[in-house]
């Protein structure tokens, strides 16, 4: 299935075999204190800069009514001035009908910080502040 969009996410997590729980990186997007000229320019053209992880949470497809219960959820634990730019996507299998828990998705969603902050991203699905998929290089 092609995720157009977050309902799709939602959609298809619901509609697998095994029970899902899906896993979300919130992060900003900040220029690095390093950042030459050429850097900077593009930072304030609204490109480039780095991925910095700022919160994570696990859910199963049935706690996430919609994106914007998702954001408006993630808002009471954004501390002012750290605002989040994209929210990254995976899900994680359950085995034989039971769901993953939430101390399952410990690790997982661990690694998915490790791999943002690392810029290897591409097995992630990110999301806008409006829930619409972003392309990002890799």
């Amino acid at each position: 299935m092609q995720i157009s969009s977050f309902d799709d996410l939602l959609r298809a997590a619901r509609l697998q075999p095994e029970p899902q729980r899906l896993l979300f990186v919130f992060a900003a997007v900040e220029l690095p204190d390093d950042a030459t000229p050429a850097q900077r320019a593009r930072f304030q053209a609204g490109e480039g800069g780095a991925l910095v992880p700022l919160m994570c949470v696990d859910k199963t497809p049935d706690e996430v009514a919609s994106f914007g219960a998702l954001v408006e959820e993630a808002r009471q634990f954004t501390a002012p001035g750290c605002d989040w730019a994209m929210v990254f996507a995976a899900a994680l299998s359950g085995t034989l009908d039971k769901a993953p828990t939430s101390a399952d998705a410990e690790a997982p969603l661990q690694r998915m910080v490790d791999a943002i902050k690392r810029g290897a991203h591409g097995t992630l699905i990110p999301f806008d502040r409006q829930g619409r998929p972003v392309h990002l290089g890799e």
